[in-house]
């Protein structure tokens, strides 16, 4: 069995709002899985949602680039090990460089567009900032006829493109500034996939107050729980975020388009990060001098 962590039973108790010796004990029959451990306390004490984990693994920036007609752009994620690099300037133009070579290229191969002068460009920044420093990923969006491609970055750490099919370029931004905040899962309630309805259905079906539900009844309650969960996810359904009296949908058909996708990117997710007592490592260094 996985020992636990300290850090681990912080993160689920930020996550899920419970006390301290449940997210422990969560922990424990989850074999240390924090994603397990949440799904294990929506089923057995219903608790409605967890928050999206907030540890990120690496330090950087993510940059944009759109058209000027909106017919397509990209986005781009370039990681650096702190965030003190990440504000520099020399970083902040390496990044700029990279973003502009990836438009031109219009391409999300990573491996084919830093080959030659753009991986030496990064080894001597390398070598000048004394970190090492990464393209991760790119996405690139292109608009359907009659549609347009948006941007908005915030604080550099989270960049989104959105596609829209009419509309104009200040909607489809004011969307993506919408995406940035919430974060939802898909763009449309069509779009989630199957595995996730299962599964939510499966959560749905285990909680207590389904226990003994006649067939019909327990049906009635999934269906109108699943729908009420694409609504949360998906972020046509979502209540518009700068006016919540109308849904993102409502929002941007009222401007004469509608919303068709989006790409959301933001600096480290999805890459575990190792915890660094900074004090400790000081001190051992100190001690071996």
């Amino acid at each position: 069995m996985a020992a636990i962590s300290a850090s681990q039973v912080k993160e689920l108790r930020e996550r899920t709002g419970l006390g301290m010796m449940e997210c422990k004990k969560a922990l424990t029959e989850a074999d240390g899985d924090i994603e397990v451990a949440i799904e294990n306390l929506r089923k057995s004490s219903g608790l409605k949602a967890a928050k999206k984990a907030g540890r990120t693994a690496a330090e950087g920036a993510v940059v944009t680039r759109v058209a000027e007609d909106g017919s397509y752009g990209v986005v781009v994620e370039i990681n650096s090990e702190t965030d003190f690099v990440a504000r520099d300037d020399n970083f902040k133009a390496f990044a700029d460089k990279i973003a502009g070579a990836f438009f031109s290229a219009k391409s999300e191969d990573v491996a084919a567009v830093m080959s030659g002068e753009l991986e030496t460009v990064r080894e001597q920044l390398v070598q000048k900032i004394g970190e090492n420093i990464s393209v991760r990923r790119c996405a690139v969006v292109e608009a359907a006829e009659g549609g347009l491609v948006g941007e908005y970055v915030h604080g550099g750490r989270i960049g989104v493109l959105t596609e829209l099919k009419g509309g104009n370029s200040e909607v489809a931004k004011d969307v993506a500034m919408h995406v940035a905040a919430i974060n939802p899962s898909v763009a449309r309630p069509e779009d989630m996939p199957q595995e996730e309805l299962d599964k939510e259905k499966a959560i749905i079906l285990a909680q207590p107050d389904m226990a003994g539900k006649p067939e019909q009844i327990a049906e009635k309650m999934v269906e109108g729980r699943l729908k009420k969960y694409l609504a949360e996810n998906s972020l046509t359904e979502q209540p518009f975020v700068t006016d919540p009296n109308q849904s993102v949908a409502e929002f941007v058909k009222a401007a004469g388009g509608e919303v068709l996708g989006f790409i959301r990117f933001e600096v480290g997710e999805g890459i575990e990060k190792e915890e660094v007592d900074f004090a400790k490592e000081v001190m051992e260094q100190a001690g071996r001098s």
